[in-house]
């Protein structure tokens, strides 16, 4: 088989803050996959378990059926060479394996949408996100509101009782709007 007749494979993150919409746009584009009558696997880890077990579920309640697993060695159980699309949410609370899965499904000419958080409530980024962020040939950057002033967010204050906690604080803690709110950079506060 040579270069041309391979399909072309690619690589889209959908990124931003918590809720500005990254589920709502995976499953929006999962919807597409589904007129287009595209043979997909949805992926989601099983440590999101916020809305559903089984399923991508967006803040607003729309959702998908999906494949929980724990490591992302697992996708390999379930894919198979006819499946033309592969998508993951929640993709930075997978292990290290990730980025070489994405990329080996891209290099066989597949499809793969992932979508998740760019940076962690201290502002940095999670190491996984960047790294596909990097490697990905479309890149959806969505924003959020800011909780507090209104403007264009980008980042995601985690609070205790209201009050943002400290750095010490471990980085992931799944949750909703109980422990998260959307800021911008102004009205960020990480307290050390």
């Amino acid at each position: 088989m040579g270069h041309d007749d391979l399909e072309i494979g690619s690589i889209e993150m959908i990124t931003g803050p918590m809720f500005a919409g990254k589920s709502e746009e995976l499953l929006r584009r999962i919807n597409r996959l589904k007129y287009a009558k595209k043979k997909y696997l949805v992926f989601k880890p099983s440590i999101d378990n916020r809305y559903s077990e089984t399923e991508v579920v967006s803040h607003n309640k729309r959702s998908s059926k999906a494949i929980a697993i724990s490591k992302s060695e697992e996708i390999y159980k379930f894919y198979t060479d006819d499946i033309d699309v592969i998508c993951i949410d929640e993709v930075q609370f997978f292990d290290e394996g990730i980025v070489k899965i994405i990329d080996e499904l891209a290099n066989k000419g597949k499809r793969v949408i992932c979508a998740g958080l760019d940076c962690d409530f201290k502002g940095d980024p999670f190491q996984i996100s960047a790294t596909i962020l990097a490697k990905a040939e479309y890149v959806t950057k969505l924003t959020a509101i800011c909780c507090v002033c209104g403007r264009e967010a980008t980042m995601t204050q985690r609070l205790v009782n209201g009050v943002p906690v400290s750095r010490k604080d471990p980085v992931v803690l799944v949750g909703a709007s109980e422990s998260y709110e959307a800021r911008c950079r102004h009205c960020h506060i990480v307290k050390d």
